[in-house]
């Protein structure tokens, strides 16, 4: 009796382990009244100019995050939250909106890269950023620089 439980474990763990992957990515396109409050408020006060050319969903196992894209190529990252996660920007549009970016990263690209402008910036436990002229930034999450890349 203790054999066939076992081997009905082993069976079902391997069943959740193989349909895992067929569960996982799964990309759903939305309308983006179907985005989180917060996103949607970031979206009407930020990029309000810009076209909207897809808005998804994306389910994982454990995880759903929203991407929105632009016409004009700039895409925004949310988590489940509404949260942004990752921005990217075209130069000619003016980079990231300045009111997103944490202002202790502001100021320090303003003091060290005057002419540059933020293109993308993706946080999760660091601060990354991408400036024009190809500089990369790194920032821990005290807003401390930890690396650059040329």
């Amino acid at each position: 009796m203790k054999t066939n439980l076992k081997l009905g474990l082993i069976a079902l763990a391997c069943a959740f382990t193989l349909s895992a992957p067929a569960c996982a990515d799964n990309d759903k396109p939305i309308s983006t009244s179907q985005l989180p409050a917060a996103a949607q408020q970031t979206l009407k006060k930020h990029f309000a100019g810009h076209k909207v050319a897809l808005a998804k969903m994306e389910s994982g196992l454990l995880e759903k995050s929203y991407d929105v894209i632009f016409t004009n190529g700039g895409k925004i990252e949310f988590n489940r939250r509404g949260e942004w996660t990752e921005i990217s920007c075209k130069a000619a549009d003016g980079g990231v909106p300045q009111a997103l970016v944490p202002s202790q990263i502001r100021q320090y690209v303003k003091q060290h890269y005057p002419s540059a402008r933020i293109l993308a910036i993706e946080r999760d436990k660091e601060y990354e950023v991408e400036l024009t002229g190809r500089v990369e930034l790194t920032f821990n999450a005290s807003f401390q620089l930890i690396d650059i890349d040329m």
